[in-house]
């Protein structure tokens, strides 16, 4: 089995010590990683050179009824910016989605979890020499909050007590990661939160992501890259949409990834998917999808829709909304939330 990144396979001869090393190195979780990530140069796919393209113009095409709306006084901002968090909230429930955006975004321990959790991961990458997960918490938490971010002002300004908490709540995420991931090589060419982003219509529409971590390279038109995105909590069918969105911005920048993959922490489990261009294609539609709902509720171009679901819970409105509150009664106890 070849590590990510690596541009050669072992051959027959060498795969046995191979095996042994790693069964020696890695517990039985680790492993599983490192078996899942690698893929000798045969079995990887090929995508045509001219898929960038084809999908570009898909987009441009599909979405230029939109840009006389964005153009105008009817849309509150001069760009229309699209993220993962955009697509899934304006295809979900419409009514929270216009709600949570009238309100001011408020951090908390939920809602910092997740960047704290992110930042800590991407210090342990890098780091040099062994670090306890508590010391890569209390790092990423120090870099957060000298960092230009709003987050800075909560951790600076929340009580000790809330702080605590959260420190111990990263902190057991960054051991079951620093327990069940293996330590990343840098042949694997590993990269935390990149930037990825396609501007469409002169940069009126942007596209824009940030994986958690990314492994390989492509080589020519060979796919070699594996987005990874963390999570805890249990398996949503957006996480998937959300590493699907990561691959089309992939496409259009330069070459699909091989492989998508969800890894749930508290579980130490892989939710994979392979790159396909059909797959490429269906989350182009999803964009289209979101992006005229979005710009059809931004501009009042009809009430917004009801949806209920798990994420009722967190509704700015729930207490007003009958078919919300509904759900909530017939549904089972709150679990884990995701981040």
């Amino acid at each position: 089995m070849v590590a990510p990144g690596c541009d050669t396979a072992p051959t027959p001869a060498q795969e046995p010590a191979l095996n042994a090393m790693h069964a020696a190195d890695y517990n039985p979780a680790q492993q599983e990683v490192v078996s899942l990530l690698g893929a000798p140069k045969g079995d990887r796919p090929t995508f045509d050179a001219g898929l960038r393209d084809e999908l570009r113009n898909l987009l441009e095409e599909r979405l230029e009824p939109l840009v006389s709306t964005i153009d105008s006084d009817r849309f509150d901002d001069d760009v229309l910016y699209l993220s993962k968090y955009m697509l899934t909230q304006a295809l979900g429930c419409e009514r929270k989605f216009m709600a949570e955006l009238a309100e001011p975004f408020q951090w908390s321990i939920p809602t910092a979890r997740g960047t704290v959790t992110h930042k800590a991961i991407e210090l342990s990458v890098h780091w040099r020499g062994e670090a306890s997960p508590l010391e890569l918490v209390d790092e990423a938490m120090a870099r957060l909050e000298n960092a230009d971010k709003s987050i800075a002002d909560y951790l600076e300004r929340c009580e000790e007590t809330e702080r605590a908490e959260l420190r111990a709540e990263v902190g057991a995420a960054m051991t079951q990661f620093l327990e069940c991931f293996p330590p990343l090589k840098p042949v694997w060419r590993p990269t935390t939160d990149s930037p990825i982003r396609a501007e469409l219509h002169g940069g009126l529409i942007v596209l824009s992501g940030k994986p958690d971590l990314t492994l390989g390279q492509p080589e020519g038109t060979m796919a070699g890259k594996v987005i990874i995105d963390f999570k805890t909590g249990r398996f949503s069918p957006a996480h998937r949409e959300d590493l699907r969105f990561y691959a089309l911005l992939e496409a259009l920048r330069i070459l699909p990834p091989r492989l998508l993959a969800t890894y749930y922490l508290d579980q130490g489990r892989f939710h994979p998917e392979e790159v396909t261009r059909d797959l490429l294609l269906s989350a182009a539609e999803r964009v289209i999808d979101g992006a005229h709902r979005y710009v059809e509720l931004a501009s009042r171009h009809r009430e917004p829709t009801v949806a209920p679901g798990p994420a009722c819970r967190w509704c700015p409105v729930q207490l007003d909304c009958d078919e919300g509150t509904a759900y909530l009664e017939g549904s089972p106890e709150d679990r884990l939330e995701d981040w």
